[in-house]
């Protein structure tokens, strides 16, 4: 058996069984009493709710992963990858416009077996439980807008990246990273204005005591707001969320419709000094370096196996080539990309505590962090309590009850300090 076919085949099947493993165990974890901290905030009808809505959410991830490990192996076995590139060279015009078709039949093919399940978890589940306030035209016309921006910016990208292999000989994977690099980087400005639009529509946040409170806040922290924006998120869904976007001039916060709606204006504060603790603590900055770096060696590692003819041969291919071989790789890096993206997540876990600890010294009403906390896993059914593992392998924010525990210490060390 070809060596890289082994590592690739185990390497999927182990991933999958790690992830199902961690569903399985979080099920588990799942506690039958609401939790002391929520007792008094919590009805117990929704919190009974929120575990029935894991349950579902839960087995439907397992079917969608079971299907596409089973399709994905079918497809590398009967030699899928080698049928694509087949067409992909009737196009006899160059290595970049088969590369590119090579491309859209994948990602048009991964588009068709994922468009059933997206249907179902808007319309059955998210439906089922209340969230749901997508029309079909809405989800038709965001399925096109992807595709588009995919077509557009993935393959310019994807064009870009085969001309330098094709082009630069051995140092072609170091142009690929600082060009990459430069476009994420141009990205972080142009996205919040010419992408993001697209989909949601975005309205300066309207005098009154809100943005005074947020105004106010911001300019103690000599924070150099663009703006407040409110973003129509109930168009899609009722569950509602907070983010920063944007550099320099750029920077710019933005509420979900939805969270205006259901927290007081103390609460609403405190969740944006939490967002600017992000930009004041660098940990944005620090996410597009780690990420710079990680694509660095991505890109270098990817130049060591683009010609090499035993990875193609793991994939039944009859040829070799630089946009194939940009695929190809990515099975054989998947262990890494789990590895690193462990290590990502636990620094991003990291980080949220880090920025809660600045909206609770900087802004001060920790109660308005704490309360806001909990609105907030209530109206979104959050799991209260995630497996360990779950936690490891998939969070990107630390559990609330832990976050709620660690507010509190901070409330205790400011009583401290002031007695």
């Amino acid at each position: 058996m070809n060596i890289y076919l082994a590592i690739i085949v185990t390497a999927l099947v182990l991933n999958y069984a790690l992830s199902s493993a961690a569903a399985w165990l979080n099920l588990k974890n799942i506690r039958e009493e609401v939790p002391g901290e929520f007792r008094d905030f919590y009805p117990e009808d929704k919190y009974r709710k929120s575990q029935q809505y894991l349950r579902e959410t839960t087995a439907f991830g397992l079917v969608h992963d079971s299907v596409h490990l089973l399709l994905l192996l079918w497809f590398i076995l009967a030699g899928g990858f080698n049928a694509v590139d087949s067409i992909a060279r009737q196009f006899g015009t160059g290595p970049i416009t088969q590369g590119l078709v090579f491309a859209g039949i994948i990602v048009l093919l991964l588009q068709i077996i994922d468009l059933p399940f997206e249907a179902w978890s808007t319309f059955v589940i998210e439906e089922k439980f209340g969230f749901n306030r997508t029309t079909l035209g809405t989800f038709a016309s965001d399925l096109l807008k992807k595709l588009l921006l995919a077509a557009v910016i993935g393959g310019m990208v994807f064009a870009c990246i085969i001309w330098f292999f094709e082009t630069a000989g051995k140092a072609a994977w170091i142009y690929c990273w600082i060009g990459l690099g430069a476009f994420q980087v141009m990205m972080l400005f142009i996205a919040p204005v010419v992408i993001m639009p697209l989909f949601n529509r975005f309205e300066p946040l309207e005098e009154g005591r809100l943005k005074d409170s947020i105004m106010n806040y911001a300019r103690k922290q000599r924070f150099d707001l663009q703006g407040v924006f409110k973003m129509d998120g109930s168009k899609r869904s009722a569950k509602s969320n907070a983010f920063f976007t944007g550099f320099g001039k750029f920077k710019r916060i933005v509420l979900f419709d939805v969270l205006i709606q259901r927290h007081t204006v103390e609460e609403l504060t405190a969740i944006i000094a939490h967002e600017m603790g992000h930009y004041k603590l660098k940990h944005i900055l620090k996410a597009l370096a780690r990420h710079l770096l990680l694509s660095g060696l991505v890109f270098y590692l990817m130049s060591l196996f683009l010609g090499n003819r035993e990875l193609f041969a793991a994939f039944g291919m009859e040829h070799t080539s630089t946009y194939a071989g940009l695929f190809l790789f990515g099975f054989l890096y998947a262990p890494i990309d789990m590895a690193t993206g462990i290590i990502d997540k636990a620094i991003s876990r990291k980080h949220e505590f880090e920025a809660d600890r600045y909206a609770a010294e900087s802004y001060g009403h920790i109660d308005a962090m704490i309360s806001a906390l909990k609105k907030l896993s209530v109206d979104n059914l959050s799991n209260l309590t995630p497996h360990p593992l779950k936690v490891i392998l998939e969070y990107s924010h630390p559990p609330v009850l832990e976050r709620i525990k660690a507010l509190k210490g901070l409330e205790k060390e400011k009583q401290g300090r002031s007695g």
